[in-house]
Parts: structure tokens; sequence; C-alpha cells
């Protein structure tokens, strides 16, 4: 009986933690106007970063519902000798020895756990503190319920499979399990291919071509995107130091290559109080720099070269910069260039310009003085330019 509280403990304590979880993956992915949550303190420590990776999901389910599934489950087998004298429940009566499952799936839960924690550290390179707790809740939850006396987690196993292959030989329970994994196959199709409860893997998947991409394959050189007569001018408002702006970079340069009739303008809108006066609170640390060094390549003639080396570096310091450029450009001209005045004067213009056409993020694409703030699929950035009258090549 003690078990079976300590077990209930942990197993409510999981799942009140795994809602919390879902609701920190819910502001992240579908709230904009969200604050940060109370355990994204850091870039390293960042639950809702991490809540907003692809690999917070499992068949377009986020891992925190299935996690809530995991301890709800647990609870239900607590009181399986229970609940097995209701009629409706009846079915129960096939989990013989549920401390067994138990233990079973609390092991195999910490296994996955710790593959997930894997993955978090070293791909993602983030940790979501609530997460990790409940990587040892599940641990918990498998010491707590096994029988180390009496076999361990080897018996658990074993005994929870002779228990399944018991239940499925009875003929009414194998119709019930074959019904209950067609339905679960069926709603996992869906949501895998619906992706409602995964809107960051529809994007990825939409944008795939345009991100985690070290390079932009359709890069120019000079100081031209474009037509030299174009029907239409696109321009881009952007801040090198913004994390979704590279690929938004080279979807324009796509779009540059494969359309006919246009030319890209970029303009700078560094999130950056060392340059933007508009803004209350630092963003982007060093975007001012950087876009400052982009104008003075302008006047070398190389400032897509320029634009390119920032988006793939975003480098924060001057020194940095310079690495990148040497053996590209003159140097000592391009230092006493980004930090003339004239440059100053172009950097405040071109904020003060995005004001005017009230743009206040990037990255921004902007048609006729129509602007479109974030990113947007290719394919509607092709139809947006063809009614602006560029032609498909």
């Amino acid at each position: 009986m003690k078990k079976k509280i300590y077990v209930a403990i942990l197993a409510f304590i999981g799942f009140l933690t795994t809602i919390k979880l879902a609701l920190i993956y819910y502001n992240a992915n579908f709230n904009p106007y969200a604050l940060a949550s109370f355990c994204s303190v850091s870039d390293f420590i960042d639950c809702d970063g991490i809540a907003k990776t692809t690999e917070s999901q499992f068949f377009g389910i986020p891992l925190a519902y299935w996690g809530m599934f995991l301890y709800a489950f647990i609870m239900l087998m607590l009181v399986a000798d229970k609940l097995k004298n209701f009629k409706l429940f009846k079915f129960m009566e096939v989990f013989k020895n549920p401390m067994d499952y138990i233990a079973s799936l609390g092991l195999i839960s910490f296994i996955i756990s710790i593959t997930l924690l894997i993955i978090s550290l070293f791909e993602i390179n983030k940790l979501c503190v609530l997460c990790a707790f409940t990587y040892i809740l599940n641990l918990c939850i498998a010491c707590v319920a096994v029988d180390f006396k009496d076999g361990g987690f080897v018996k658990s196993i074993k005994q929870s499979i002779v228990d399944f292959i018991d239940a499925i030989k009875i003929k009414k329970y194998l119709i019930a399990l074959i019904a209950v994994l067609i339905c679960a196959g069926g709603f996992l199709f869906y949501t895998n291919h619906s992706l409602k409860f995964a809107p960051q893997v529809k994007r990825q998947r939409e944008f795939k071509e345009f991100i985690n991409v070290k390079k932009n394959k359709y890069a120019v050189t000079g100081n031209l995107l474009g037509e030299k007569n174009p029907k239409t001018i696109i321009y881009v408002y952007s801040d090198y130091q913004c994390p979704i702006c590279f690929s938004h970079n080279i979807m324009i340069h796509k779009l540059a290559k494969e359309m006919n009739g246009i030319q890209v303008i970029h303009k700078n809108m560094p999130l950056d109080t060392d340059c933007n006066v508009y803004l209350q609170a630092q963003m982007h640390e060093g975007a001012c720099l950087d876009a400052k060094y982009a104008i003075a390549a302008e006047k070398q003639g190389k400032f897509w070269e320029m634009n390119d080396l920032l988006f793939e570096h975003k480098p924060k310091t001057e020194a940095e910069i310079l690495k990148l450029a040497e053996g590209k450009y003159n140097l000592e001209q391009l230092k006493t260039d980004a930090n003339s005045i004239e440059t100053y004067k172009e950097l405040s213009k071109q904020i003060d310009e995005a004001r005017q056409h009230g743009i206040v993020g990037t990255p921004t694409t902007m048609i006729n003085n129509e602007p479109k703030l974030g990113i947007k699929k290719y394919d509607e950035y092709v139809k947006w330019a063809e009614e602006n009258g560029a032609t498909k090549k």
C-alpha cells in the first residue's frame, strides 16, 4: 500500500508538471503575445526555446501530452483492481500485476528521457528544467514500483509481457486491442500530417530549403540583386543578428533569381539601441555595427558579399568583421567608411524611413509601400511579386 501511495504522489506531481509544460508549449507556439515562462532564464536554460523546436513533439503530438497520458495511465493502473469490478472498466482485469506494468513503464520512460536529454544538451544546446524534472520522476516511479528483492526490473518486464500475451489470448480483448491500435494509428497519422498541434514542424517543412543551411546558394556579387530596370522593387528591412533573417535573405535571393522584372534593395533596421533611437530595450547587440559595415561594403561595390558574410557568421565585434573581410576588401578603407559620419547618417535615415512606413520588426518585406512583417512561405512571395508585375523566368 505504501508503494502505491508513493507512486500515486509521484505520478500526480508528474501529471501537474506536464500540464504546465503543455501550457508553455502552447504559449511558445500558438500565442505570439505570451510572456517568457519562468523557466526561460538564459540562452541555455530555456523551456520556451525547446518548446519551439521540432524535437518537442512526436508524431505531431507535443511530448508534454505524451507525458500527461503516461502519468494518467500510471494512476489508472494503481486502481485497476478496484475499477475491474465496474462493468465499464471490466477490461482492467487484464492488468494482473499493475505494479510490474508501472515499473516497466517507468524504466522505459526514463530510458527515453535520457535520449531526449542528450538531444537537448548536444543538438539543441538548451535545457528545459521542467522536462529534466519529469525525467527524474520517471526513474523514481520505476524504482518505487519495482520489487528489487523479487527479480527487479527483469522480472517486471517479463511479467508484463506474460500478462499482455495472456490478455490477447482472450478473443474479445484481442479485437478490442486491434480496434484501439487502428484508432490510435489513424489519429497519429492525422496529427503527423496535419500538424495541428505542431506548427513548428509545419514551418520547418514549408521552409526546409531555407533553414538549417550554412551558405546562401543563390548568392550574388556586387551591389545589384535583380534587374537594373525592374518593374517591381522589393525593399527588405533586415537585421544581421535577427535569427530568421538569414533564411529570409536566402528566400529573397531565390526570388530574384527565378523572377523577371524585380530588383531587391536591402535596408537596415537593426534592433540595437546603439543606433536605433526608437527602441526602449536592447534586443540584438552588434546589429548596428554590422549594418555600418554593410553600408561601407557597398562603397567598395561589394555589398551583397558582405551581406552574406554578416548573415552567415553574425559577428558582434569589429575585429570579427574585419577578420571575415580580410582578403576580400580594402580593410583600412572599410573600417574608415564604417565609422564615418556619412555612414552614421545613412543608417539613421534608413531606420527613420522604416519607422515612417510603420516597420517595427525584422524581417520586413515591402512592395509599393505595403510592408509585410516576418517570414512567409516562398510561394506567397512569388504570388506577391507576380501581382506587382513580375513574371517567372
